[in-house]
């Protein structure tokens, strides 16, 4: 059966939702869990089987999911633009088909979403018009069922793994509204974590699914370069930014993977489909600690990584040490460069768009300092580093000749305060925290591959740390299925945090 068929009978249908909600090991546990006190939240999954059992309407699942964020907003700030009568309307008059039918859903505010205005995190934005017109993922997204209930937050045009734009003021993580929720997909992650939506749009250009995920507590996917629907172009000189979702469950992320994925002729990757359970096979596991610049975690992140490690070999997995198989200081520097051409190419574009030059009273500090750095790159650096690029993506693919997956952490630290990133630093300053931050995750942004931030460890003073794994290109199916074995093993979905709705 070709990729289209399933995905055409997932949208239409939602076969693969509804029987397996359930009877599934996510529904068993929610169900003990109940009984035990501590009921986990319904996912997805769940929400759309009841919809269509008829225990509750679309209109009343909306109705709370707005209730929840009218209540949450104020204590987290991860809602830029409020788009609850359109979502109201849809719930009222959308035919109930699709596998996710009348779920409540947010979109990361860098995407259109018709009758809003796209921010970008920036003060720049402020003058532009509502949307008229919306992309191919958002359509499939709809096609699927899911309602947006509104745009979520992000740093000035995500590039920071931070959420505290100067235009809409910083996202507070739930787990202690102190800290960062990271980013650059942090009001998609605090809204999910805090229990408003069940999964939320999120988009990783060098760590901004994994990032919030891990400092959020929740599961979060990174496909591969061209796997989904409507994968933007480059940025600047990089073809490095995917869409996907932050999730509390496997499953929600695994069927809205199948569900937006390339099919058909022109997908270069075989399509993964529904991926629904673990798999047999045992896994030859290469285990990193230090990051790509040589920074050693945390010593809570260590603690995870060791945990982690051995509930892997628990399982009959097979862990051994290794090192990244390429120089990673100075691939963190090159992707630091390129990195800095996408603000450049934003300036030019505000500059095109008003006759205006960008000046601080539109643009962060930092933003305007990497488009001058960007600007001062010749074109022999920038041919230098694709070509480093390039040695990168081959060792990294030979890496695994020997293992099937990579273990990392995800980032160097738990979550960070608020006020540590942002975009008001002077640029040396913020590299330089971002290093030692989060230095883990670009790389298979250049390279192409998936990766996911599992929650699989927490520090003693509750904050969450994700574990990182880490795959060829076109692997997403064992990510998922290892997903399965570890949210099976060690569960997460009854966890929540002090701000919750």
């Amino acid at each position: 059966m070709s990729g289209d068929i399933d995905r055409r009978k997932l949208l239409e249908r939602g076969i693969g939702l509804g029987a397996i909600a359930l009877g599934s090991p996510v529904a068993a546990r929610a169900v003990s869990a109940s009984k035990s006190g501590k009921a986990a939240k319904p996912d997805a999954t769940e929400i759309a089987a009841m919809i269509r059992r008829k225990d509750v309407t679309a209109l009343e699942v909306i109705d709370q999911a707005i209730a929840r964020a009218e209540a949450i907003q104020s204590k987290l700030n991860f809602l830029v633009t409020p788009t609850f009568e359109r979502a109201r309307d849809r719930a009222k008059n959308m035919p109930l088909t699709g596998a996710f039918a009348g779920v409540p859903y947010l979109i990361k505010d860098m995407y259109d979403t018709i009758g809003a205005t796209t921010r970008y995190g920036s003060r720049a934005t402020k003058p532009l018009p509502p949307a008229t017109s919306q992309g191919a993922m958002m359509n499939t997204l709809e096609s699927a069922g899911l309602i947006s209930i509104g745009k979520s937050a992000l740093g000035e045009f995500g590039f920071l793994p931070t959420v505290e734009p100067l235009a809409f003021g910083p996202t507070r993580n739930p787990w202690n509204p102190g800290r960062s929720t990271g980013g650059s997909s942090g009001g998609a992650a605090a809204a999910v974590a805090a229990g408003v939506v069940p999964m939320a749009d999120a988009a990783d250009g060098g760590g901004s699914i994994r990032i919030p995920a891990s400092a959020c507590g929740l599961f979060g996917l990174k496909p591969s370069r061209g796997r989904m629907v409507g994968d933007q172009p480059k940025a600047g000189k990089l073809d490095v930014t995917v869409e996907h979702a932050v999730c509390r469950s496997v499953r929600d992320s695994a069927t809205l993977f199948a569900l937006t994925e390339r099919t058909g002729a022109g997908a270069p990757l075989e399509p993964v489909g529904v991926v629904s359970a673990p798999s047999k096979r045992r896994l030859r596991v290469g285990m990193v600690l230090n990051s790509l610049s040589g920074h050693a975690p945390d010593g809570e992140v260590k603690a995870g990584v060791a945990t982690t490690a051995a509930l892997l070999e628990t399982l009959g997995h097979k862990v051994d040490s290794t090192a990244w198989p390429f120089d990673g200081a100075a691939f963190s520097r090159g992707f630091g460069a390129l990195w800095s051409m996408a603000a450049l190419e934003v300036m030019k574009l505000f500059q095109a768009m008003t006759g205006r030059a960008p000046d601080a009273s539109q643009f962060e500090p930092l933003t305007l300092a990497m488009a001058a750095m960007a600007a001062k790159l010749s074109p022999e650096e920038i041919a230098a580093t694709l070509k480093q690029f390039e040695a990168v993506t081959a060792a990294y693919d030979a890496w695994f000749d020997k293992y099937d997956v990579i273990l990392s952490p995800v980032l160097l630290t738990p979550p960070i305060a608020i006020g540590e990133i942002n975009g008001e630093l002077p640029i040396e300053v913020a590299f330089d925290r971002c290093s030692k931050y989060a230095d883990y995750t670009a790389v298979h942004n250049v390279v192409g591959a998936p990766a996911m931030s599992v929650p699989l460890h927490w520090t003693r003073d509750g904050l969450p740390v994700g574990m990182q794994f880490a795959a060829r290109r076109g692997q997403e199916r064992v990510l998922f299925e290892l997903a399965f074995e570890l949210e099976r093993a060690r569960p997460w979905a009854s966890r929540r945090p002090p701000i919750f709705a």
